[in-house]
């Protein structure tokens, strides 16, 4: 046996029916329109892909009436570029419209999809019929959340039983053409814990889990508890003996494991949020993820993909494949996720257990499964492309994929340290004290196991020691000390908003203020990058008072220009990464439209000019630096914002004095530093634009702030932007566009998350005039 999987691809290819509406992942990854995507897939050195050739899309009025083209183009790349497609029929759909998941028709219509496809491209060997059947089935037959919206027993039964049952029938089929096709079946597994009082629930959770591949193999018996199980619904023992005597065991079992499939279920709900409240006939209790459940002693309810997939092998002995590995999150512990995934792999096989592959997930990213794809709200998580360019673009992952699958190891500082679903800070449940969690429940609310987001620690003491704690962990026996990121500009609000969040991510950093380290005294930066090391440097010091900078020329270009270039040089001579800021105030504000990359600067004051050269030297002295133009921040995390302060005013019934004659494009603070985290673990370099998109004044921003928060609006008083920094003879327009990718939430989105914050009593008013709009 190998010592290493095969590495895998695949394609979340989700088309599935609430109501009358099809949501569809390949229109909203665009895939279904550019088969250009299929030679950068090849390019990461893959030999096999789950390929959706799904029945609604490919003959939704059967296979007499079926449309192939954009099969046969497809397939055709696929074969061309050496990669064997694992061919998926359903997934996560209930077929075309005419019929259901609940219905019989529905095994019928599959099967005769199969027979038509395996006799059109014969030479296709491997096949997922339907894509996790269990799985659906409880989304569409028990929760209600999918066509049928069925929310009992037998409904959940049937769709069951169908979709099983309709696998069979197409191997069948399929094997009547290509006796050597075989059958990779996915399911999603995890596990159930609870309190001694629920012990009868979870324990029916855990047998029920298996209930899909015990069909398959034939191994349901009428001894087994589920057996009873399906009976107690209204299923047939001659229903249930039909798999007993039609076994179709899969050459492959295909395992999804996510980080919250595993379940802990609690009576005290008071410890637990509404959303997580259910029950069954007898109790009430919550139900949510195991990882994230705080236990007494050393216990702790969570198995992850060992334990799980050595379940697997020791209960069918049948050879096992990872399926699907991805989460929801920042890039460190997407690249995290997939290297324990693939090491946990590795270690089963060389204690024997066939595990054959480790398939890297959603290469083009998901849409909408924060609401478990019941409504098409566009929200994106990125996966080995982020497809919010006009191409895909390739992230960390792709080059972490490309030298797995070359058989060679992939190093990243970050994937020294563990991924949040082991480290103690994870722990939300239950609420401490009991109440209702209201500043954790949307943190950690998340669908399908595919969220995992930044845990949002607030306390001090926990940024305060997080290097201690870093090199604690390295102490431990665990290897030498991660290299740190380093921060410049510890006395401004960019730079703690990076250290807030580099310690809510678990990202080991430096933060930096003037007397630690003068980015514009050459020996005082090498001395520092000497004796830190770092993998990494955001300079986020910088001269931020535009006004100012009129009358103070020389400081304003010392900090702004001459400071970033000795950074530049001296990373770029220790192959360090560097993220440096500029501004939208390296235009004019002339153009009508929004301004892009590809724009020339034409800086119309001290400060615009100072940005703008620091962009060319940067670049020329770090080719491989990553320059981003923004819009000027807004966020809650302090009181000097301009916003902040602003409706701090109204809040005192205060008129307040605000610019209108200048269009531009606000930033949210946090989206503004997870992004930019993202882009340098992704390794992205030149100038990017990152703002909130969306354009509007300063006076328009804080109406739309005051009118969510209730203020009164009419104390708002417009003004002009002031006449001595160059812009006083026109309506300016600094709106930024990107031609490289549209990375952050929308300005309506971010601002009603700041308005959030705000009415959760994280806005302070601060009692200080606006006076001042800061620029990065």
């Amino acid at each position: 046996m190998r010592s290493r999987p095969e590495v895998w691809a695949g394609l979340e290819c989700t088309v599935n029916r609430v109501g009358d509406q099809y949501l569809d992942q390949m229109e909203h990854n665009g895939h279904a329109a550019r088969a250009g995507d299929i030679a950068q897939f090849a390019a990461l050195g893959i030999k096999k892909m789950r390929y959706p050739i799904l029945w609604e899309k490919t003959a939704p009025e059967g296979p007499d009436q079926a449309d192939w083209t954009w099969a046969d183009q497809r397939l055709g790349l696929l074969r061309k570029h050496g990669i064997d497609p694992i061919a998926g029929f359903v997934h996560h759909g209930s077929g075309p419209a005419h019929t259901s998941l609940a219905k019989p028709c529905f095994v019928e219509g599959l099967r005769a999809y199969a027979q038509a496809f395996a006799r059109r491209y014969p030479w296709v060997e491997y096949y997922t019929p339907v894509n996790e059947p269990l799985t659906t089935a409880r989304f569409s037959g028990l929760y209600g959340l999918w066509y049928p919206h069925g929310k009992d027993g037998l409904t959940f039964a049937r769709c069951l039983l169908h979709q099983c049952r309709a696998t069979v029938e197409c191997m069948r089929v399929i094997r009547e053409i290509n006796p050597a096709a075989k059958l990779v079946q996915t399911e999603d597994l995890g596990k159930t814990y609870s309190t001694p009082l629920l012990a009868y629930q979870a324990e029916e959770e855990n047998e029920r889990r298996w209930l899909s591949l015990d069909l398959l193999t034939g191994t349901l018996t009428p001894d087994l508890p589920m057996w009873g199980y399906l009976k107690s619904f209204g299923i047939t023992d001659e229903e249930l003996q039909w798999f007993l005597d039609n076994p179709c065991p899969p050459d492959v079992i295909g395992i999804n494991h996510y980080p919250t499939s595993e379940r802990y279920l609690d009576e005290n709900l008071e410890g637990y949020p509404e959303w997580s409240h259910g029950g069954n006939e007898c109790h009430s209790y919550a139900d949510v993820h195991a990882v994230r459940v705080q236990h007494a002693g050393e216990v702790e309810h969570y198995a992850g993909h060992y334990t799980l997939l050595k379940e697997t092998w020791e209960r069918y002995r049948l050879p096992v494949a990872v399926t699907e590995v991805h989460i929801c999150g920042p890039r460190e512990e997407q690249l995290r996720w997939l290297q324990h995934t693939f090491s946990m792999a590795v270690r089963l096989r060389h204690e024997g257990v066939s595990i054959i592959a480790v398939t890297a997930w959603s290469l083009l990213g998901t849409f909408d499964w924060i609401n478990l794809v019941t409504r098409d709200e566009g929200y994106y998580e990125s996966g080995v492309y982020d497809v919010r360019g006009p191409q895909p673009r390739p992230t960390a992952l792709a080059r972490m994929i490309s030298q797995l699958s070359r058989g060679e190891e992939f190093h990243h500082p970050l994937l020294e340290l563990p991924g949040w679903w082991q480290r103690r800070d994870r722990f939300c449940f239950p609420f401490p004290g009991g109440g209702t969690g209201l500043d954790n429940e949307e943190k950690y609310r998340f669908g399908h196991g595919t969220r995992a987001y930044w845990n949002h620690n607030t306390n001090p003491a926990f940024h305060k020691d997080f290097m201690a704690g870093v090199t604690s962990y390295a102490g431990a026996g665990n290897g030498p000390a991660v290299r740190p990121l380093v921060i410049t500009g510890a006395t401004g609000t960019l730079g703690h908003a990076f250290a807030r969040l580099c310690a809510e991510r678990g990202i080991p950093y430096r933060l930096l203020n003037r007397q630690e380290s003068d980015i514009t005294d050459v020996a005082a930066v090498e001395r520092v990058l000497d004796a830190l090391h770092p993998w990494a440097l955001i300079n986020a010091a910088g001269y931020a008072c535009m006004h100012q900078a009129e009358s103070d020329p020389e400081t304003c270009r010392r900090v702004n220009t001459t400071g970033p270039a000795i950074l530049a040089k001296a990373c770029g001579k220790r192959g360090i990464a560097l993220l440096n800021f500029s501004s939208d105030r390296v235009f004019d504000g002339r153009k009508s439209n929004p301004y892009v990359e590809s724009d020339p600067v034409t800086p119309a004051c001290v400060y615009g000019r100072s940005k703008a050269e620091a962009e060319r030297k940067v670049l020329q002295l770090h080719p491989e630096a990553l320059v981003v133009r923004a819009g000027a921040f807004f966020g809650s995390w302090d009181a000097v914002n301009p916003l902040t302060r602003s409706l701090a005013q109204l809040q005192t019934g205060e008129p307040v004095l605000v610019s209108d004659d200048h269009v531009h494009s606000p930033t949210y603070l946090p989206d503004l530093v997870h992004t930019c985290l993202d882009l340098l673990v992704d390794g992205e370099k030149g100038i990017w634009h990152l703002a909130s998109p969306g354009e509007i004044t300063w006076a328009g921003l804080l109406k739309g702030a005051a009118e969510l928060l209730g203020l009164e609006t009419a104390l708002i008083r417009k003004a002009k932007t002031g006449r001595s920094t160059g812009y006083s003879q026109y309506k300016m327009n600094t709106v930024l566009d990107s031609e490289r990718g549209r990375l952050l939430p929308t300005l309506e989105d971010a601002l009603a998350r700041y308005c959030q914050e705000a009415e959760c009593g994280v806005l302070r008013a601060s009692g200080e005039r606006n006076e001042e709009v800061r620029h990065p």
